[in-house]
């Protein structure tokens, strides 16, 4: 999700469509294709058009739209996510108070309890950016394009691979389909999985049969490293606490 407050010189806020994506979980570019359906019915204004980085650097581009219009276009998508959306409409507008409220510079402390915020904001800014970029090079050394679940889970130190796809079913990634293995499920296909299939044969009748599988794609790989250090994954009993590749804590 992008966190970044945008501000109109109209002192308009506006949401990008990555966020709301996020936040009904559903797939972006479905998102960008409804807001540009319900513009062409003139349900809602034309939004402007902008070129960000995402959590992997690449170029997107994402429309920037207004409180009013991203009510229409949730309500269209997922009513049932509406709710989220007004928690983080009051977030952002809260945020933007926060920015417009200057302290009292004629009173003293009041002055030094804001350079002491803004200092502190700004080496939290600095830990996360840290952060980010660990996790970047972490994923660089121990990720590839294609990689199934249970092979990216075992790289990471005391997650029990023999659950994680059962974790991810239950989060609603995965499905399954009797003997032919586990199918990705549609919100999360393209964004977060993709899926191959395989040939095998039956060992009674010999019959062909495909077999399906997920992989990974980087932003997957990505949710779920975090979904790591959150501590959320199932983990073995025998995990020594130590949350990190296997190659390093063992160190």
């Amino acid at each position: 999700m992008n966190d970044v407050i945008r501000v109109s010189n109209t002192e308009t806020v506006t949401m990008t469509s990555d966020e709301i994506a996020d936040l009904v979980e559903k797939r972006h570019d479905n998102v960008k294709r409804t807001i540009e359906t319900l513009t062409n019915k003139g349900v809602i204004q034309l939004p402007q058009i902008e070129e960000v980085r995402n959590h992997l650097g690449q170029a997107v581009s994402v429309y920037l739209v207004g409180k009013r219009d991203s009510y229409v276009i949730v309500a269209q998508l997922s009513p049932e996510f509406t709710a989220r959306l007004v928690d983080r409409w009051q977030e952002l507008e809260q945020q933007v108070s926060n920015l417009y409220q200057l302290p009292d510079f004629t009173n003293p402390a009041a002055a030094a309890r804001a350079w002491a915020d803004a200092v502190e904001q700004r080496q939290q800014l600095a830990i996360e950016h840290q952060k980010v970029s660990r996790d970047l090079e972490h994923m660089k050394a121990h990720f590839i394009d294609g990689m199934k679940i249970v092979d990216f889970a075992k790289t990471l130190n005391g997650v029990n691979c023999q659950e994680v796809q059962k974790y991810l079913a239950e989060q609603g990634w995965l499905r399954r389909d009797g003997f032919s293995g586990w199918r990705v499920n549609s919100r999360v296909r393209d964004k977060y999985l993709a899926e191959r299939t395989t040939i095998w044969t039956h060992p009674t009748t010999e019959e062909e049969r495909e077999r399906h599988y997920p992989v990974l794609l980087r932003a997957g790989a990505v949710r779920l490293f975090q979904m790591y250090t959150k501590e959320l994954l199932p983990m073995k009993q025998t995990w020594n606490g130590k949350i990190g590749h296997g190659s390093e804590v063992m160190q």
